[in-house]
């Protein structure tokens, strides 16, 4: 079993090497668009999952998912063979190419606070003119002393 930061410094080395072999080495165009996110390999330096993103040709077109993981398990070996040729481990680990999510998740906590931030402004809208409901001082005006002996004496009896 290999210690944690040796897996944490051999992930960030695959990550390395992967992006800059399908920036300069693969020639398909639809790994054009690709970002290697993050890398994570298993405590037993055997597997590693490879995150990554798409960006689409425009700004409001959705990417080719589908294509670019075809062509990535297309790649796979030949990227397994630059990982085991740059890391110089004994067994090179096993790569799964994984879609990262954290740009979508992001868009949806940004779309959630837009919401939340209506949602206050609404509320701080209606209570800016509002009077509260029964009385102006809902708490009981304090008592006299003469109360008090009143009603020490109904006691006493």
């Amino acid at each position: 079993m290999a210690d944690a930061p040796r897996a944490r410094k051999l992930s960030k080395r695959i990550g390395q090497i992967v992006a800059s072999a399908l920036e300069h080495e693969v020639k398909d165009p639809r790994l054009a668009r690709v970002t290697i996110t993050d890398v994570k390999v298993t405590g037993d330096l055997h597997d590693a999952t490879v995150y990554y993103t798409v960006l689409g040709d425009k700004l409001d077109a959705a990417p080719d998912l589908q294509g670019v993981a075809a062509a990535l398990e297309s790649a796979k070996g030949v990227l397994r063979t630059m990982v085991g040729q740059g890391t110089g481990v004994r067994f090179t680990p096993t790569l799964t190419f994984v879609t990262d999510t954290v740009p979508e998740d992001a868009k949806r906590i940004d779309d959630l606070l837009a919401r939340a931030r209506a949602a206050d402004a609404e509320v701080a809208r209606i209570a800016n003119g509002a009077k509260p409901a029964g009385d102006p001082d809902p708490y009981r005006a304090p008592r006299d002393d003469d109360d008090e002996a009143v009603h020490d004496a109904d006691d006493v009896e």
